[in-house]
């Protein structure tokens, strides 16, 4: 059994070609239905994100292997392998191991150390092991401790290293740099200018870090209800944030608006009404969404978008030092996982030893039995029995020796004679 991972990613492919390649939801049981019908192909995972789809499967090696699953994927996405061929690749057996791995810890992702990502793999695996319990079959026990272990080893990056502790994005930078200006968010007043891809990710960031009190202003209320919604913000339009920004202890905006929306004038009179109370104000919109002039006012906090990106490149240079340690225990633990993968085929080589042992004694158990039953001496059918089972036995095993020392083969004729429980000497 051979553990590969076959795939396409955000550093091989465009977005163009990644999204022929991808695998709905509703559609992965149907995938694995007809993969998992393939010649060879014993168990399945199909990891589809935006970023990436990847083919997890434990086989029988075979010759043309690569090239059958290649136009399995061709011609279930309906491509010419000319057009994918040169944006995938293709992992076997531990290079498998230590990029799944790699992949679960958030090492191989657009941004380095993101977290998600080992959710959608865990996804993934959950969709396999659901196809293949509905279907009536178990997914191949290499595969289903390869994807355990990996979410251990996604853990242990995490615990022991700095890799997913800094911002690296402008949306997690504004949040964090929230939480480092103020303690706790929950009693806090924020307001979200906007109701973009970028808000929308800073919405949900301080969700997660428990604000409670979230308004969204927008030019259409209808797209900042759909958000609301989600975070339970209540919505207000812009022409509302003179009067009500006084309310707010965190102003975050990222618009398209070509001028500045929110003034020094309108900065100015939301601190008398907050008699002097601070503020955060943090821009990250391009062109500005607040005036410059602004951050000239007392009590007031300004970032803009440049000041975030200056966190963010500190932040990335912390995670790539982090990153080299993490690289460290994906190796380790790859080579664990095969140094276990290998003592599999010693498990399996030992039963089928056994239970071809077993087949030859009740075969020839059977035989003298029923010879005794039918009158034979009991002394001469079981010295019969013990000489003929002691040929059966050692038959395969002499042949062996024979061959090795007729090779001269001294080597593999002492490791013969070891397992055999022979003296070397």
């Amino acid at each position: 059994m051979t553990l590969l991972a076959l795939g396409i990613n955000h550093k091989t492919a465009p977005v163009s070609l990644r999204e022929r390649v991808t695998f709905s939801p509703d559609t992965i049981g149907l995938a694995l239905d007809n993969l998992l019908q393939q010649p060879l192909v014993r168990g399945g995972v199909v990891l589809s994100t935006c970023n990436r789809t990847e083919l997890y499967l434990s086989v029988e090696q075979q010759d043309n292997l690569k090239e059958q699953l290649i136009d399995w994927l061709c011609t279930y996405h309906q491509l010419n392998p000319d057009e994918l061929s040169t944006s995938l690749y293709w992992h076997l057996g531990n290079e498998a191991v230590s990029h799944l791995m790699r992949v679960a810890s958030g090492l191989d992702s657009l941004v380095l150390g993101e977290p998600q990502i080992l959710g959608q793999v865990k996804k993934a695996f959950a969709e396999s092991q659901n196809y293949h319990f509905l279907s009536g079959s178990s997914l191949s026990n290499e595969l289903e401790r390869l994807f355990q272990k990996s979410f251990s080893v996604a853990k242990r990056v995490r615990t022991e290293t700095e890799i997913g502790a800094n911002a690296v994005s402008v949306a997690f930078a504004a949040c964090t740099l929230a939480r480092q200006i103020f303690e706790s968010l929950s009693q806090l007043n924020i307001l979200l200018v906007g109701a973009g891809e970028t808000i929308e990710l800073v919405a949900r960031h301080l969700k997660e870090h428990r604000a409670n009190h979230i308004m969204i202003a927008n030019r259409t209320r209808e797209r900042a209800s759909v958000l609301a919604r989600e975070v339970n913000a209540e919505v207000i339009s812009l022409a509302e944030i003179d009067t009500r920004l006084a309310e707010a202890d965190i102003v975050i905006s990222s618009t398209a608006s070509p001028l500045p929306i929110i003034g020094k004038g309108m900065v100015e009179r939301a601190l008398k009404l907050r008699r002097n109370k601070p503020m955060l104000l943090i821009d990250i919109a391009v062109p500005r969404d607040i005036e410059p002039d602004v951050e000239k006012l007392s009590d007031v906090y300004l970032y803009s978008v440049d000041d975030l990106q200056t966190i963010i490149q500190q932040n990335l240079a912390q995670r790539k030092a982090a990153a080299v340690v993490a690289e460290d225990i994906v190796q380790q633990e790859s080579l664990h996982f095969m140094d276990w993968l290998r003592s599999q085929g010693a498990v399996n080589t030992i039963r089928e030893y056994r239970e071809q042992a077993e087949k030859i004694r009740a075969e020839m158990a059977a035989k003298a039995l029923m010879s005794i039953r039918q009158g034979a001496d009991a002394e001469q059918i079981i010295n019969q029995l013990t000489h003929q089972l002691t040929n059966r036995l050692i038959h395969p095993p002499t042949k062996s020796l024979q061959q090795a020392a007729s090779d001269g083969d001294l080597e593999r004729l002492n490791l013969l004679r070891d397992s055999l429980g022979l003296d070397n000497k």
